[in-house]
């Protein structure tokens, strides 16, 4: 059921470094539970299509810029597992490994002892350039930059590196009314993600054998955007969803763990030098479809969705959803055709794995806020269908 509400305003009250050397990571617990890297698909074992198949003389020396949050927790294991030797650059403020739910002592402890950490803050050039310098690393997974000027001592230090795989964002493609959005299709300069298109024309005209990522939403465990989190508090408390205006405003979600084998899969491969991929789920969504199929794989009944005007709120600093107010989605067929890479995950069953392995588990990023709901919910219906 859906029902439109639309109303009179109200207004809305208002979320160091030092050189240190290479050493193993540390234990560290993940809010008293624990993530799975092993994930199913039809009861099948997580393991990576295509990926690459490494030797000892193939291994290599990988750093990984940031990693312990979202993506690179996924993508270490899987460099790891493939015999690379990989280490993270993080400012150590957080613990550098974390076991996931579903995983075995021995796997963690074996992935624990072979991952290597460097403490630093990315924007001490001089101890960037002097510290990695130093070390030599082959290649460079920026998970975490946003800045051209952040990678600049990165690539003065590794005169040498084979590759520098970035993590960009389909964010920076020009809002346009034919969709879905292709790898050559205009940017916005303006974007907020403009950072992230400096930094591709910087890789590219320093001459370095790069690859960029452009992920459109992300989601799966630990994720620390509120993308399927915001819809779970939701359902969670039996409270209607709101969605803005008509709800088919189309949009695209990318499991994490899909992400990762992406990035793996782009590592020495010749195919993807120089390239942009997008990289997301195979299907397109509604956001109300999005709120359904975030019922269907957490395992609540189909809930309310109730549409309201945004222009009739004043919210405040507050957002009131989760998502970009229009239509945002990009093919990822250059990915599948030029890599074979092919996302495992089907939203409904992607949800569930998050769901399970994360939020139903009790462990969550941000505690939940109704109270740009409770605005839009306290008004006079107007219109119930």
């Amino acid at each position: 059921m859906a029902r439109l509400v639309a109303m009179q305003p109200r207004q809305a009250s208002p979320w160091a470094s030092s050189s240190s050397p290479l050493l193993p990571s540390s234990l560290s617990e993940f809010s008293g539970a624990a993530l799975s890297i092993s994930l199913q698909k039809r009861r099948r074992t997580w393991q990576p299509k295509g990926a690459l198949q490494v030797t000892a003389s193939g291994a290599k020396k990988i750093l990984i810029m940031g990693g312990t949050r979202f993506i690179g927790v996924f993508l270490s294991r899987l460099l790891v597992k493939e015999g690379h030797q990989v280490t993270l650059f993080t400012r150590g403020k957080a613990p550098i490994t974390q076991q996931l739910p579903g995983e075995s002592d021995q796997d963690y402890e074996d992935f624990k002892s072979k991952i290597l950490h460097l403490k630093g803050d990315r924007k001490d050039f001089e101890f960037v350039k002097t510290s990695l310098a130093a070390k030599g690393f082959d290649v460079i997974y920026d998970i975490n930059g946003r800045e051209a000027v952040e990678v600049e001592p990165i690539l003065d230090a590794l005169p040498k590196l084979e590759q520098f795989i970035y993590c960009s964002s389909a964010g920076v493609y020009l809002k346009s009314d034919l969709l879905p959005h292709f790898e050559t299709d205009a940017v916005d300069p303006k974007s907020r993600h403009k950072g992230k298109l400096e930094t591709e024309s910087l890789l590219d005209s320093r001459g370095v054998n790069w690859t960029s990522i452009r992920p459109v939403y992300i989601y799966g465990p630990l994720n620390y955007n509120p993308v399927e989190e915001w819809f779970f508090h939701r359902l969670k408390a039996g409270r209607p969803i709101p969605v803005p205006n008509s709800g088919v405003q189309i949009t695209q979600l990318g499991h994490v763990k899909d992400l990762a084998r992406a990035f793996v899969t782009v590592l020495g491969n010749s195919k993807a030098s120089k390239q942009v991929y997008n990289i997301s789920g195979s299907k397109y969504v509604t956001f109300d479809g999005l709120a359904r199929a975030c019922a269907k794989g957490a395992g609540f009944p189909e809930p309310e969705i109730v549409h309201y005007n945004p222009k009739e709120f004043d919210f405040g600093k507050k957002k009131a959803f989760p998502f970009r107010d229009q239509h945002f989605f990009a093919s990822i067929e250059k990915a599948q055709r030029e890599l074979g890479w092919a996302p495992e995950f089907g939203l409904v069953e992607g949800l569930a794995d998050s769901y399970n392995l994360d939020f139903g588990r009790g462990t969550f990023r941000k505690p939940a806020d109704f109270t740009t709901d409770d605005m839009i919910l306290g008004k006079s219906l107007v219109l119930q269908s």
